[in-house]
């Protein structure tokens, strides 16, 4: 697992920086600048509001006594992207935006549940046999 967060932190800030020099080249400094600028505004502004509305979806499920398991963790993915919307690059910036609309959010939580379910099932095994 370290060796791949190792791995994803130094590939991708190169290949960001790769696309940004090669986009620089292509329509020039300011433009690539303002397009940066432009998608950590908006991406940003996009973060919030999906934020509020998780969160009155969440006061909404308390209020009926239920747990909002599901929305936490849309919470927790929208956290996530606003972060990475921040962080300068083309790349990071699509999948930010990916995180951010409904729909890719949804198929990246069935991901994230298939991946936590491989992972603790081993472990509530091993625990059921005495």
């Amino acid at each position: 697992m370290f060796l791949k967060l190792l791995l994803l932190f130094i590939t991708v800030p190169f290949v960001e920086v790769f696309i940004l020099v090669k986009m620089a080249m292509t329509i020039g400094f300011w433009p690539t600048l303002l397009i940066q600028v432009v998608t950590a505004v908006v991406g940003a502004s996009l973060a919030k509001l999906q934020g509020w509305l998780i969160w009155m979806k969440i006061m909404n499920e308390l209020r009926q006594g239920h747990i909002p398991a599901e929305q936490m963790v849309d919470g927790l993915i929208i956290f996530v992207a606003g972060i990475v919307l921040l962080t300068p690059g083309l790349l990071t910036d699509l999948c930010g935006v990916a995180l951010l609309m409904p729909w890719p959010r949804y198929w990246f939580k069935r991901w994230l549940r298939k991946k936590f379910d491989t992972m603790v099932k081993p472990h509530i095994t091993q625990r059921l046999h005495f």
